[in-house]
Protein backbone atom coordinates (compact mmCIF):
# COMPACT_ATOMS: atom_id res chain seq x y z
CA UNK A 1 0.00 0.00 0.00
CA UNK A 2 1.24 3.45 -1.39
CA UNK A 3 0.65 6.93 0.41
CA UNK A 4 1.16 9.85 -1.48
CA UNK A 5 1.03 13.29 0.40
CA UNK A 6 -0.25 17.00 -1.02
CA UNK A 7 -1.10 19.78 0.21
CA UNK A 8 -4.53 19.50 -0.85
CA UNK A 9 -6.27 16.77 -2.61
CA UNK A 10 -9.61 17.41 -4.78
CA UNK A 11 -11.77 14.58 -4.64
CA UNK A 12 -13.64 14.33 -8.67
CA UNK A 13 -12.51 15.81 -12.00
CA UNK A 14 -15.99 17.30 -12.62
CA UNK A 15 -16.89 20.89 -12.71
CA UNK A 16 -16.45 21.28 -9.20
CA UNK A 17 -13.06 19.85 -8.89
CA UNK A 18 -11.36 21.06 -11.97
CA UNK A 19 -12.50 25.01 -11.14
CA UNK A 20 -11.56 24.71 -7.23
CA UNK A 21 -8.35 23.62 -8.42
CA UNK A 22 -7.92 26.32 -11.32
CA UNK A 23 -9.16 29.11 -8.97
CA UNK A 24 -6.65 27.35 -6.07
CA UNK A 25 -3.70 27.53 -8.59
CA UNK A 26 -4.83 30.70 -9.73
CA UNK A 27 -3.83 32.38 -6.38
CA UNK A 28 -1.16 30.26 -5.13
CA UNK A 29 0.68 28.53 -8.61
CA UNK A 30 3.11 26.76 -6.32
CA UNK A 31 0.79 24.94 -4.22
CA UNK A 32 0.69 21.22 -4.35
CA UNK A 33 -2.89 19.89 -5.58
CA UNK A 34 -3.78 16.46 -6.62
CA UNK A 35 -6.94 15.32 -8.21
CA UNK A 36 -8.50 12.12 -7.57
CA UNK A 37 -10.36 10.93 -10.54
CA UNK A 38 -10.73 7.80 -13.05
CA UNK A 39 -12.89 9.29 -16.32
CA UNK A 40 -10.67 9.91 -19.11
CA UNK A 41 -13.49 12.28 -20.64
CA UNK A 42 -14.77 15.05 -18.98
CA UNK A 43 -18.29 16.47 -19.95
CA UNK A 44 -19.85 19.56 -20.02
CA UNK A 45 -23.17 18.36 -18.82
CA UNK A 46 -25.44 21.33 -19.20
CA UNK A 47 -25.27 21.08 -22.95
CA UNK A 48 -27.29 17.59 -22.71
CA UNK A 49 -30.56 18.92 -22.85
CA UNK A 50 -29.65 20.70 -26.33
CA UNK A 51 -28.45 17.90 -27.22
CA UNK A 52 -31.48 16.35 -27.10
CA UNK A 53 -33.21 19.23 -28.97
CA UNK A 54 -31.07 18.73 -31.57
CA UNK A 55 -29.26 22.07 -31.21
CA UNK A 56 -25.79 20.72 -30.12
CA UNK A 57 -24.02 17.65 -31.46
CA UNK A 58 -22.85 14.98 -28.44
CA UNK A 59 -19.60 15.20 -29.53
CA UNK A 60 -19.26 19.03 -28.07
CA UNK A 61 -20.19 18.25 -25.00
CA UNK A 62 -17.00 15.99 -24.21
CA UNK A 63 -13.42 16.50 -23.88
CA UNK A 64 -10.12 15.01 -22.61
CA UNK A 65 -10.04 14.72 -19.36
CA UNK A 66 -5.66 15.42 -20.01
CA UNK A 67 -6.66 19.11 -21.60
CA UNK A 68 -8.99 20.37 -18.87
CA UNK A 69 -6.22 19.25 -16.12
CA UNK A 70 -5.32 22.29 -14.94
CA UNK A 71 -1.29 22.98 -15.48
CA UNK A 72 0.93 21.65 -12.74
CA UNK A 73 -1.84 19.15 -11.01
CA UNK A 74 -0.75 15.60 -9.71
CA UNK A 75 -3.96 13.17 -11.41
CA UNK A 76 -4.94 10.47 -9.66
CA UNK A 77 -6.49 8.25 -11.97
CA UNK A 78 -7.91 6.14 -9.71
CA UNK A 79 -11.94 5.78 -7.77
CA UNK A 80 -12.07 6.92 -4.08
CA UNK A 81 -13.67 4.10 -1.74
CA UNK A 82 -13.30 5.94 1.22
CA UNK A 83 -12.80 8.91 3.29
CA UNK A 84 -10.88 8.75 6.23
CA UNK A 85 -11.08 12.20 7.42
CA UNK A 86 -9.54 10.73 10.76
CA UNK A 87 -6.18 10.57 9.34
CA UNK A 88 -6.23 12.77 6.67
CA UNK A 89 -6.68 10.34 3.68
CA UNK A 90 -9.02 8.91 1.41
CA UNK A 91 -8.36 5.27 0.02
CA UNK A 92 -8.14 4.93 -3.26
CA UNK A 93 -9.81 1.69 -5.63
CA UNK A 94 -6.47 -0.05 -5.56
CA UNK A 95 -5.73 -0.03 -2.00
CA UNK A 96 -3.55 3.13 -1.79
CA UNK A 97 -4.31 6.29 -0.19
CA UNK A 98 -3.71 10.04 -0.72
CA UNK A 99 -3.18 12.14 2.08
CA UNK A 100 -3.57 15.85 2.58
CA UNK A 101 -3.50 18.91 4.37
CA UNK A 102 -6.73 19.90 3.27
CA UNK A 103 -9.25 18.02 1.49
CA UNK A 104 -11.68 19.30 -1.24
CA UNK A 105 -14.80 16.47 -1.87
CA UNK A 106 -16.18 17.28 -5.21
CA UNK A 107 -17.38 13.86 -5.81
CA UNK A 108 -20.68 14.93 -7.90
CA UNK A 109 -23.51 12.31 -7.52
CA UNK A 110 -25.22 8.93 -7.89
CA UNK A 111 -27.75 8.55 -11.06
CA UNK A 112 -29.38 5.51 -9.81
CA UNK A 113 -30.46 4.24 -12.75
CA UNK A 114 -31.33 0.88 -10.94
CA UNK A 115 -34.03 2.79 -8.78
CA UNK A 116 -36.37 2.26 -11.15
CA UNK A 117 -36.97 -1.17 -12.32
CA UNK A 118 -36.61 -2.34 -15.70
CA UNK A 119 -34.96 0.76 -16.34
CA UNK A 120 -31.58 0.09 -17.10
CA UNK A 121 -32.21 -2.73 -19.60
CA UNK A 122 -34.45 -0.75 -21.71
CA UNK A 123 -32.62 2.87 -21.45
CA UNK A 124 -31.82 3.65 -25.27
CA UNK A 125 -34.25 2.12 -27.06
CA UNK A 126 -37.85 0.91 -27.07
CA UNK A 127 -38.95 4.53 -26.73
CA UNK A 128 -37.31 5.28 -23.45
CA UNK A 129 -34.52 7.91 -23.63
CA UNK A 130 -32.66 9.99 -20.92
CA UNK A 131 -31.03 13.49 -21.44
CA UNK A 132 -29.45 12.19 -17.72
CA UNK A 133 -26.91 10.23 -20.18
CA UNK A 134 -24.23 11.68 -22.71
CA UNK A 135 -25.12 8.05 -24.82
CA UNK A 136 -29.19 8.55 -24.57
CA UNK A 137 -29.20 12.38 -25.23
CA UNK A 138 -29.29 11.98 -29.08
CA UNK A 139 -31.93 9.29 -28.41
CA UNK A 140 -34.16 11.91 -27.20
CA UNK A 141 -34.52 13.83 -30.34
CA UNK A 142 -34.09 10.42 -32.77
CA UNK A 143 -37.32 10.05 -30.82
CA UNK A 144 -39.20 13.62 -30.98
CA UNK A 145 -38.19 13.54 -34.66
CA UNK A 146 -40.09 10.17 -35.11
CA UNK A 147 -43.45 10.80 -32.64
CA UNK A 148 -46.20 11.66 -34.79
CA UNK A 149 -48.84 10.40 -32.51
CA UNK A 150 -48.95 8.77 -29.40
CA UNK A 151 -48.38 9.79 -25.83
CA UNK A 152 -45.47 11.44 -24.46
CA UNK A 153 -44.15 11.07 -20.99
CA UNK A 154 -41.81 12.62 -19.12
CA UNK A 155 -40.66 12.05 -15.63
CA UNK A 156 -38.79 13.99 -12.56
CA UNK A 157 -37.96 12.56 -9.32
CA UNK A 158 -37.76 13.32 -5.65
CA UNK A 159 -35.61 16.51 -4.96
CA UNK A 160 -32.45 16.59 -4.71
CA UNK A 161 -31.63 16.12 -8.57
CA UNK A 162 -28.73 17.87 -10.52
CA UNK A 163 -29.88 20.76 -12.74
CA UNK A 164 -33.76 20.55 -11.49
CA UNK A 165 -35.20 21.75 -14.15
CA UNK A 166 -33.49 19.48 -16.71
CA UNK A 167 -36.94 17.42 -16.88
CA UNK A 168 -39.30 19.90 -17.87
CA UNK A 169 -36.98 21.67 -20.13
CA UNK A 170 -36.71 18.21 -22.38
CA UNK A 171 -40.63 18.43 -22.30
CA UNK A 172 -40.53 21.68 -23.45
CA UNK A 173 -38.03 21.78 -26.18
CA UNK A 174 -39.64 18.49 -27.41
CA UNK A 175 -43.49 19.93 -27.28
CA UNK A 176 -41.92 22.85 -29.24
CA UNK A 177 -41.14 21.13 -31.94
CA UNK A 178 -44.44 18.94 -32.29
CA UNK A 179 -45.95 22.48 -32.02
CA UNK A 180 -43.96 23.55 -34.95
CA UNK A 181 -44.49 20.37 -37.11
CA UNK A 182 -48.69 20.91 -36.37
CA UNK A 183 -48.03 17.16 -34.28
CA UNK A 184 -48.98 18.81 -31.06
CA UNK A 185 -52.21 18.19 -31.42
CA UNK A 186 -51.49 14.29 -32.16
CA UNK A 187 -49.87 13.62 -28.93
CA UNK A 188 -50.86 13.40 -25.02
CA UNK A 189 -47.85 14.67 -22.99
CA UNK A 190 -47.40 14.00 -19.56
CA UNK A 191 -45.34 15.38 -16.77
CA UNK A 192 -45.33 12.95 -13.85
CA UNK A 193 -43.29 14.30 -10.53
CA UNK A 194 -42.72 13.45 -7.38
CA UNK A 195 -43.02 17.05 -5.96
CA UNK A 196 -46.32 19.42 -5.29
CA UNK A 197 -44.89 22.33 -7.74
CA UNK A 198 -43.66 22.61 -11.02
CA UNK A 199 -40.71 24.88 -10.01
CA UNK A 200 -39.08 25.39 -6.55
CA UNK A 201 -38.76 29.51 -7.13
CA UNK A 202 -43.03 30.57 -7.35
CA UNK A 203 -42.02 33.56 -9.31
CA UNK A 204 -40.90 31.88 -12.75
CA UNK A 205 -44.19 29.58 -12.26
CA UNK A 206 -46.32 31.50 -14.13
CA UNK A 207 -43.95 32.07 -17.56
CA UNK A 208 -43.39 27.96 -16.97
CA UNK A 209 -47.72 27.60 -16.75
CA UNK A 210 -48.22 29.44 -20.11
CA UNK A 211 -46.13 26.88 -21.64
CA UNK A 212 -47.80 24.07 -19.55
CA UNK A 213 -51.21 25.19 -21.16
CA UNK A 214 -49.56 26.04 -24.65
CA UNK A 215 -48.68 22.69 -25.19
CA UNK A 216 -51.58 20.90 -23.35
CA UNK A 217 -49.54 19.27 -21.01
CA UNK A 218 -51.03 17.36 -18.32
CA UNK A 219 -49.38 18.12 -14.98
CA UNK A 220 -49.42 14.84 -12.45
CA UNK A 221 -48.09 16.26 -8.61
CA UNK A 222 -47.16 13.78 -6.51
CA UNK A 223 -46.22 10.88 -9.01
CA UNK A 224 -43.41 8.53 -8.67
CA UNK A 225 -41.95 6.52 -11.93
CA UNK A 226 -41.65 2.73 -10.57
CA UNK A 227 -41.15 0.27 -13.03
CA UNK A 228 -40.86 0.07 -16.86
CA UNK A 229 -41.31 -2.35 -19.33
CA UNK A 230 -39.64 -0.62 -22.62
CA UNK A 231 -40.23 -3.89 -25.14
CA UNK A 232 -44.15 -3.35 -23.67
CA UNK A 233 -43.97 0.20 -23.70
CA UNK A 234 -45.44 0.03 -20.52
CA UNK A 235 -44.81 2.15 -17.22
CA UNK A 236 -45.70 1.84 -13.73
CA UNK A 237 -46.34 5.26 -11.27
CA UNK A 238 -47.11 5.19 -7.55
CA UNK A 239 -49.60 8.59 -7.58
CA UNK A 240 -51.40 9.70 -4.53
CA UNK A 241 -54.89 9.31 -3.74
CA UNK A 242 -57.28 10.64 -1.48
CA UNK A 243 -56.49 10.53 2.24
CA UNK A 244 -52.75 10.05 2.08
CA UNK A 245 -52.90 6.73 0.35
CA UNK A 246 -51.00 5.84 -2.96
CA UNK A 247 -52.04 3.28 -5.29
CA UNK A 248 -50.08 1.89 -8.60
CA UNK A 249 -51.02 2.98 -11.98
CA UNK A 250 -50.64 1.54 -15.11
CA UNK A 251 -49.66 3.88 -18.17
CA UNK A 252 -48.95 3.07 -21.87
CA UNK A 253 -46.34 4.98 -23.72
CA UNK A 254 -44.59 5.90 -27.15
CA UNK A 255 -41.90 7.52 -26.01
CA UNK A 256 -40.92 8.00 -22.28
CA UNK A 257 -38.24 10.64 -21.12
CA UNK A 258 -37.00 9.78 -17.23
CA UNK A 259 -34.47 11.43 -14.77
CA UNK A 260 -33.63 9.08 -12.57
CA UNK A 261 -33.66 9.06 -8.76
CA UNK A 262 -30.36 11.01 -7.24
CA UNK A 263 -28.23 10.32 -4.06
CA UNK A 264 -24.86 11.35 -3.19
CA UNK A 265 -22.02 8.13 -4.01
CA UNK A 266 -21.84 5.37 -1.87
CA UNK A 267 -18.52 6.30 -0.03
CA UNK A 268 -19.71 9.47 0.86
CA UNK A 269 -22.99 8.11 2.01
CA UNK A 270 -21.03 5.69 4.74
CA UNK A 271 -18.66 7.98 5.47
CA UNK A 272 -17.57 10.12 8.69
CA UNK A 273 -18.85 13.29 5.64
CA UNK A 274 -21.76 12.62 5.91
CA UNK A 275 -24.95 14.17 7.06
CA UNK A 276 -28.23 11.74 7.93
CA UNK A 277 -29.63 11.99 4.22
CA UNK A 278 -25.97 10.97 3.22
CA UNK A 279 -24.88 14.29 1.58
CA UNK A 280 -21.03 15.84 2.59
CA UNK A 281 -22.19 18.03 6.12
CA UNK A 282 -20.82 21.53 4.98
CA UNK A 283 -21.65 25.40 6.09
CA UNK A 284 -23.85 26.25 3.61
CA UNK A 285 -21.58 29.89 3.73
CA UNK A 286 -18.82 28.71 3.99
CA UNK A 287 -18.47 25.29 2.78
CA UNK A 288 -16.10 24.06 5.29
CA UNK A 289 -16.95 20.95 6.79
CA UNK A 290 -18.62 21.08 10.20
CA UNK A 291 -16.93 18.60 12.15
CA UNK A 292 -13.27 18.06 10.44
CA UNK A 293 -11.91 21.99 9.67
CA UNK A 294 -9.64 21.11 7.48
CA UNK A 295 -12.36 19.72 4.57
CA UNK A 296 -14.54 21.55 2.26
CA UNK A 297 -17.10 20.60 -0.37
CA UNK A 298 -19.05 21.85 -3.13
CA UNK A 299 -20.71 20.22 -6.04
CA UNK A 300 -23.30 17.73 -6.47
CA UNK A 301 -22.09 15.65 -3.03
CA UNK A 302 -22.46 18.55 -0.70
CA UNK A 303 -24.85 19.10 1.48
CA UNK A 304 -25.68 23.03 1.00
CA UNK A 305 -29.63 23.42 -0.22
CA UNK A 306 -29.02 25.66 -3.36
CA UNK A 307 -29.80 24.51 -6.56
CA UNK A 308 -27.25 21.51 -7.99
CA UNK A 309 -26.35 23.27 -11.16
CA UNK A 310 -22.66 24.02 -13.09
CA UNK A 311 -23.62 27.96 -12.44
CA UNK A 312 -23.60 27.28 -8.47
CA UNK A 313 -20.31 25.77 -9.15
CA UNK A 314 -19.17 28.79 -10.56
CA UNK A 315 -19.72 30.67 -8.06
CA UNK A 316 -18.95 27.96 -5.20
CA UNK A 317 -15.79 27.06 -6.05
CA UNK A 318 -13.78 30.88 -5.57
CA UNK A 319 -15.21 30.57 -2.21
CA UNK A 320 -13.81 27.43 -0.92
CA UNK A 321 -10.44 28.69 -3.08
CA UNK A 322 -10.21 31.65 -0.50
CA UNK A 323 -11.79 30.01 2.44
CA UNK A 324 -9.23 27.05 1.91
CA UNK A 325 -6.33 29.06 1.71
CA UNK A 326 -6.83 30.98 4.97
CA UNK A 327 -7.42 27.83 6.18
CA UNK A 328 -4.60 26.87 5.44
CA UNK A 329 -2.54 29.14 6.87
CA UNK A 330 -3.99 29.27 10.23
CA UNK A 331 -7.09 31.60 9.65
CA UNK A 332 -10.60 31.35 9.48
CA UNK A 333 -12.64 31.49 6.50
CA UNK A 334 -14.48 34.37 5.17
CA UNK A 335 -16.09 34.15 1.86
CA UNK A 336 -19.20 33.68 1.92
CA UNK A 337 -21.39 31.33 -0.78
CA UNK A 338 -25.25 33.29 -0.87
CA UNK A 339 -26.66 30.04 -2.68
CA UNK A 340 -26.52 31.22 -6.20
CA UNK A 341 -27.31 28.56 -8.69
CA UNK A 342 -29.43 28.93 -12.43
CA UNK A 343 -31.67 27.07 -14.42
CA UNK A 344 -31.71 27.95 -17.80
CA UNK A 345 -35.22 27.02 -18.89
CA UNK A 346 -35.63 26.17 -22.15
CA UNK A 347 -39.16 26.51 -23.02
CA UNK A 348 -39.46 27.04 -26.74
CA UNK A 349 -36.18 26.77 -28.90
CA UNK A 350 -34.85 30.30 -29.54
CA UNK A 351 -36.61 31.39 -25.74
CA UNK A 352 -35.30 31.06 -22.28
CA UNK A 353 -36.80 31.62 -19.20
CA UNK A 354 -33.46 32.28 -17.15
CA UNK A 355 -33.71 31.31 -13.52
CA UNK A 356 -30.98 32.83 -10.99
CA UNK A 357 -31.60 32.46 -7.53
CA UNK A 358 -30.16 31.78 -3.97
CA UNK A 359 -30.98 30.64 -0.67
CA UNK A 360 -34.36 30.44 0.19
CA UNK A 361 -35.59 30.66 -3.44
CA UNK A 362 -34.27 34.85 -3.16
CA UNK A 363 -34.18 35.96 -6.96
CA UNK A 364 -30.26 36.88 -7.49
CA UNK A 365 -30.30 38.10 -11.49
CA UNK A 366 -27.07 38.66 -13.01
CA UNK A 367 -27.87 41.61 -15.24
CA UNK A 368 -30.30 44.37 -14.59
CA UNK A 369 -34.19 43.77 -15.75
CA UNK A 370 -34.10 46.27 -18.16
CA UNK A 371 -31.85 44.12 -20.07
CA UNK A 372 -32.69 40.77 -19.13
CA UNK A 373 -35.81 40.09 -17.39
CA UNK A 374 -35.16 37.04 -15.88
CA UNK A 375 -39.54 35.87 -14.87
CA UNK A 376 -40.08 36.07 -18.53
CA UNK A 377 -38.73 33.85 -21.84
CA UNK A 378 -36.21 35.80 -23.80
CA UNK A 379 -34.34 35.36 -26.76
CA UNK A 380 -31.37 36.58 -25.28
CA UNK A 381 -31.27 34.30 -22.33
CA UNK A 382 -31.39 31.68 -25.00
CA UNK A 383 -28.31 33.22 -26.75
CA UNK A 384 -26.48 33.09 -23.34
CA UNK A 385 -27.12 29.35 -22.73
CA UNK A 386 -26.65 28.37 -26.45
CA UNK A 387 -23.37 30.35 -27.51
CA UNK A 388 -21.87 32.11 -24.37
CA UNK A 389 -21.77 29.80 -21.66
CA UNK A 390 -20.15 26.85 -22.96
CA UNK A 391 -17.41 29.10 -23.51
CA UNK A 392 -17.44 30.58 -20.49
CA UNK A 393 -17.50 27.11 -18.86
CA UNK A 394 -14.26 25.80 -20.77
CA UNK A 395 -12.59 28.77 -21.25
CA UNK A 396 -13.06 30.86 -18.06
CA UNK A 397 -14.24 28.42 -15.65
CA UNK A 398 -12.37 25.40 -16.09
CA UNK A 399 -9.14 27.75 -16.27
CA UNK A 400 -9.74 29.45 -12.67
CA UNK A 401 -11.05 32.98 -14.19
CA UNK A 402 -14.05 34.02 -11.97
CA UNK A 403 -15.81 36.13 -14.72
CA UNK A 404 -19.30 37.50 -12.99
CA UNK A 405 -18.26 34.88 -9.84
CA UNK A 406 -15.80 36.76 -7.57
CA UNK A 407 -16.45 35.73 -3.99
CA UNK A 408 -17.81 37.44 -1.30
CA UNK A 409 -15.99 38.71 1.47
CA UNK A 410 -17.69 39.27 4.94
CA UNK A 411 -16.14 41.54 7.12
CA UNK A 412 -16.23 38.89 9.44
CA UNK A 413 -16.11 34.86 9.30
CA UNK A 414 -19.45 33.35 8.03
CA UNK A 415 -21.80 31.78 10.74
CA UNK A 416 -20.33 28.01 12.60
CA UNK A 417 -17.06 29.20 10.70
CA UNK A 418 -14.42 26.78 12.28
CA UNK A 419 -11.05 27.90 13.30
CA UNK A 420 -7.89 27.28 11.39
CA UNK A 421 -6.01 23.64 12.07
CA UNK A 422 -2.73 22.98 10.94
CA UNK A 423 -2.15 20.08 8.32
CA UNK A 424 -0.49 17.24 9.70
Amino acid sequence: MATSKHDVVIVGGGAAGISTAASLLHRRPKLDIAIVEPAETHYYQPGWTLVGAGVFDRASTARPMQSVMPAGVAWIKRRVTEFAPGQNEVVLDNGDRAGYRMLVAAPGLKLDWDGIEGLRATLGKNGVTSNYNFDTAPYTWELVQNLRSGRAIFTQPAMPIKCAGAPQKAMYLSCDHWFRQGRIKDIQVEFDLVGLALFGVAAYVPALMEYVKKYGVALNFGTRLTKVDGPGRRAWFEVPKDGGAKEIVERSFDMIHVCPPQTAPDCVRKSPLANAAGWIEVNEQSLQHVRYPNVFALGDACSASNAKTAAAVRKQAPTVAVNLLRVLDGQTPEAAYDGYGSCPLTVERGKIVLAEFGYGGKLLPTFPKWLLEGTRPTSLAWFLKASVLPSVYWKLMLRGHEWLASPAIRTSAPVDAKPAVKGP
